[in-house]
């Protein structure tokens, strides 16, 4: 059967469902933990952790399942502030703080989100995760090779053919292959443009002509149909996040549960206005407005210092049109389940479609 592919022996998985990290206002530990015991891989976001606060969480699963999990980090470089990207910013956003009775924020070039550096390198090599994984990035040679040689897998984002190139060639063994569809940031190598992207559909099977590493499919995933598909297409394996969204152990408010559960396929877009970097959102006044133009932002993760305190409106006040939500394009299939049940009810769809495939095509002959 499907599950029985390259990536569930590799990483002694029982099926190839990866749950995409995610970064929300609590750690994900929960939820991650639910997916690994059910046969999944769960997965961390760790790009804003400290030191400490990653040595803390990764413990805390560890404690919660003996099961193989992912971290994952961003490969963003340090911001450079530039001043006259300052003053555009806040020119920008200055009628949303008028309107919300809110200061504009006093300095905004520094950020305190957290880069990937030798002593989480370290640290990694002692935990000893089943997969590690990048995003925004290629990782250096040396990383990778410091990491397989302690056993870990290592994985990372590619939103074209050449970026999963370059990824191969680092000796990443495993390409997220993120299509246009898929909710939160892009993984791109460069900032790009709202405006620009591979879908899913076109993007899998290229890469998957392209390299000799494993492909997992991201990007609109939503359902036992799109998994066949991928699978038709080439991929090893699935990476899905805005299906975990509403699982019972993800630590998320109502008011965004509620939004998930009623969500259409046009209810989101591709913003910079919220950190600087591309990335899959609910649309707000907020981001449709800085969307005009294309203006230039500064640098990621500098534009938080702007969008931040509309964010922290939006969640005191339950006002949806100042949060940044972000979810993808299949958020119409959502339901409220635990991680378990949506496990269950993943494997049972893709068998039921595959088997039926199968037995079409022996038919037909």
């Amino acid at each position: 059967m499907w599950q029985e592919s390259r990536l569930s022996r590799l990483l002694n998985i029982e099926y190839p469902i990866v749950q995409a990290p995610m970064i929300l206002q609590k750690p994900l530990v929960p939820l991650a933990a639910a997916v690994s015991n059910a046969g999944g891989l769960g997965s961390l976001g760790c790009a804003e952790m400290s030191i400490n606060e990653l040595e803390q969480r990764v413990a805390q699963l560890k404690a919660s399942t003996d099961k193989p999990f992912n971290l994952n980090f961003f490969l963003h470089k340090p911001p450079i502030y530039r001043a006259e990207l300052d003053d555009r910013a806040r020119s920008l956003v200055a009628p949303f703080y008028e309107n919300l009775n809110l200061e504009l924020p006093a300095d905004t070039s520094v950020t305190e989100a957290e880069t990937f550096d030798a002593e989480k390198l370290d640290l990694l090599v002692e935990q000893n995760p089943a997969m590690v994984s990048f995003h925004f990035g290629c990782p250096q040679g040396a990383v990778v090779d410091r990491l397989k040689g302690a056993g870990i897998r290592v994985a990372a984002t590619a939103t074209t053919v050449s970026e999963a190139l370059a990824l191969e060639r680092s000796g990443v063994e495993i390409i997220v292959a993120q299509g246009w569809e898929a909710g939160g940031h892009r993984g791109s190598f460069a900032v790009n443009y709202e405006d620009t992207g591979i879908g899913t559909m076109a993007l899998v099977p290229q890469i998957v002509d392209a390299v000799d590493c494993l492909v997992l499919a991201a990007g609109g995933i939503g359902d036992g149909r799109a998994i066949a598909a991928s699978t038709a297409l080439g991929a090893d394996g699935v990476w899905m996040g805005t299906a975990f969204l509403t699982c019972t152990e993800t630590p998320i408010t109502g008011i965004h549960r509620e939004a998930l559960l009623s969500a259409s396929d046009e209810d989101t877009h591709l913003s910079r206005a919220f950190s600087g970097r591309p990335c899959r959102a609910r649309r707000t006044p907020y981001s449709v407005g800085l969307a005009e133009g294309r203006p230039d932002f500064p640098e990621f993760p500098l534009m938080y210092n702007y969008s931040s305190p509309i964010k922290r409106h939006g969640i005191a006040h339950d006002d949806l049109d100042h949060q940044f939500l972000l979810y993808g394009q299949a958020a119409a299939l959502n339901r409220e389940r635990s991680a378990e049940q949506l496990i269950c009810e993943l494997v049972e769809q893709t068998n039921e479609i595959l088997t039926a495939m199968q037995t079409l095509g022996r038919t037909s002959v």
